[in-house]
């Protein structure tokens, strides 16, 4: 069936995922929905320093938000952070420079974030398709290390802070290649077989959506969100799928229209009148498997992978440095 899923989901993001697809669907947005003051409440963005982190960080900025950067590189957020503050006047931009695919820097991090800041809303933009089976120094993959342990270990470890608030919410980036897999618990550093990059990434996204979903059944004070910003022209795509984007970027959406419904579930109070859990594109919800794709899972799968992933971040926060 994989043939099937992969010709369903391009012909569907031909027609949904471009920048004509942004453009007809912009055209029953509210424009109100987004034109919100949100001084006072704290955002936090991972892979913050471009693409679709940067323009989402910057229209929170823009809104008077307290915005908290988390990039790994070092030179490039600062960068990003100069360029947030000049664009949008707003002071309230703090970095922190944090290795998402590096699980003990994560727990060391949420630990002291906690001691230091309030937080209403988490933002999981960081992610990264290898393309090559490469091994962080913990001997984790670096796809499952970043997309989906990093994201885990970073919501799990911040849940405590956002609990304490009124109207928080966790929003994570996710892709619609999701769409082709179906949840593989038995291999989930993709040890096994040929590996495929654009799979294991589609496969992570899958896992991230799996997380938002079981999130949203335990903390039901919290808004979980997952979401799809359309095939954008990015950093990330134009390094990780070059191929792709040379036949794709007269097409692709730019990173504010890429950003735009992260913007929305972060800021609009439309957004929380939903359920929480859903998988979104373009500010509306949508399905998280395409039909007869046979891509469900059996829930004892999906309470596996919440398992597995709550054994890996303790044995790498009993490890973490102080």
């Amino acid at each position: 069936m994989s043939w099937y899923r992969n010709a369903v989901w391009f012909v569907k993001g031909l027609r949904e995922y471009t920048r004509s697809g942004y453009e007809s669907a912009s055209k029953h947005f509210n424009p109100a929905d987004v034109e919100v003051n949100v001084a006072g409440r704290s955002f936090l963005v991972t892979g913050a320093n471009s693409g679709i982190g940067k323009a989402t960080a910057t229209e929170i900025a823009r809104r008077g938000g307290t915005v908290h950067l988390v990039c790994r590189n070092k030179e490039r957020a600062e960068v990003a952070k100069t360029e947030i503050v000049a664009e949008t006047g707003n002071q309230n931009i703090f970095l922190h420079i944090v290795d998402i695919s590096n699980p003990k820097e994560i727990w060391k991090f949420a630990e002291k974030f906690k001691s230091e800041h309030k937080l209403n809303v988490l933002i999981n933009n960081a992610g990264c398709m290898v393309n090559n089976r490469e091994l962080t120094e913990d001997g984790l993959e670096k796809n499952f290390a970043t997309n989906t342990l990093g994201t885990y270990i970073l919501t799990t470890a911040l849940l405590p802070l956002l609990e304490k608030e009124v109207d928080a919410r966790v929003i994570t980036v996710s892709s619609g290649g999701m769409l082709v897999q179906k949840l593989n618990v038995s291999d989930l550093q993709s040890a096994g077989g040929t590996f495929d990059g654009t799979m294991v990434y589609a496969q992570n996204k899958r896992q991230q959506v799996v997380l938002t979903e079981q999130w949203a059944k335990v903390h039901r004070n919290i808004h979980f969100s997952v979401m799809h910003p359309g095939w954008a022209d990015t950093p990330a795509v134009r390094s990780s799928m070059p191929d792709f984007y040379q036949t794709m970027k007269n097409a692709l959406r730019t990173e504010a229209q890429g950003a735009d419904t992260v913007v929305w579930l972060a800021v609009s109070a439309e957004a929380t009148q939903l359920p929480s859990g859903l998988f979104f594109q373009d500010r509306q919800p949508v399905p998280t498997h395409l039909p007869l794709a046979c891509t469900h899972s059996p829930l004892e799968d999906e309470e596996k992978l919440m398992e597995v992933l709550e054994e890996f971040s303790q044995k790498f926060k009993s490890t973490s440095p102080g």
